[in-house]
């Protein structure tokens, strides 16, 4: 593969959006180019070398409030491009997280839906995330579980139960009456590699207790046709349209993204 920056990555073919939209999930190859992705893996190491002391690495949520130049990544041309296929042209940037799971202690990911921890913020609920492998990810370090088809069952009356936040990156979990363990598919990746899921779909990770970091960059995005209603004064979250026009009616305020 040409590795030049405006090399064009593959779309996702007919059957791979087929796929996605019955299974709430696809695997996919690579996006970015060997250098795109080493200069997105060293911009990844000198935030983990800023983080603060008490902070874990699996909460380094929203980064590029911080870090402006991620959006050369979640604003790239090749990014939004896949990303159309599945959404359409009128694209709105939502969040971003590391995910980096230290080797030997590295914390779970309980089973949860992202809609169900995002709440009423958007109208409608629709994201895609785009979970991009820093390191390898794999059944042995914990890498992304997906139970296939879960995101048709979005208003079930899902019910959560209280975890250890020492042990888990969040507080709650879907009891596991209501998970089907033998359903699930392990998502293993190589650096470079992506899957994408929707926000209906239930996944979660085990914890990291291998000699081997994991570490995943989440970048979300939903059509403009969502509305973004902030959950109060003390919600300070941004959100970017990145491609296309507003389809909100208006109800949608959107940042400038930075200059690049």
């Amino acid at each position: 593969m040409n590795e030049t920056l405006d090399t064009q990555a593959p779309l996702p073919t007919h059957e791979e959006v087929s796929f996605y939209r019955k299974e709430g999930y696809l695997k996919f190859g690579r996006i970015f180019s060997s250098q795109e992705l080493s200069d997105l893996t060293t911009t990844f190491e000198r935030i983990l070398s800023e983080l603060p002391p008490g902070i874990r690495s699996e909460h380094l949520d929203v980064p590029h409030f911080q870090y402006p130049e991620l959006f050369r990544f979640l604003t790239h041309k090749k990014v939004l491009d896949v990303v159309e296929t599945f959404i359409g042209p009128d694209i709105v940037l939502w969040s971003s997280h590391f995910i980096s799971k230290p080797k030997g202690d590295g914390l779970s990911v309980p089973w949860h839906t992202d809609a169900d921890y995002w709440g009423n913020r958007l109208d409608p609920m629709e994201v895609i995330t785009l979970w991009l492998a820093i390191d390898p990810s794999m059944k042995a370090n914990g890498c992304m579980r997906v139970i296939p088809g879960s995101h048709s069952e979005k208003g079930s009356g899902r019910k959560y139960r209280s975890v250890d936040r020492k042990s888990n990156v969040f507080d709650t979990e879907i009891d596991p009456s209501q998970i089907d363990e033998e359903r699930a598919v392990d998502l293993e990746l190589e650096p470079g590699e992506c899957h994408f899921h929707d926000a209906f779909t239930i996944h979660s990770s085990i914890p990291n207790h291998s000699e081997m970091r994991r570490c995943g960059y989440t970048m979300r995005y939903m059509p403009s046709h969502v509305a973004f209603k902030p959950c109060g004064p003390e919600d300070r979250h941004k959100v970017y349209l990145v491609r296309g026009v507003d389809r909100s009616g208006g109800k949608t305020s959107y940042s400038e993204p930075p200059a690049l």
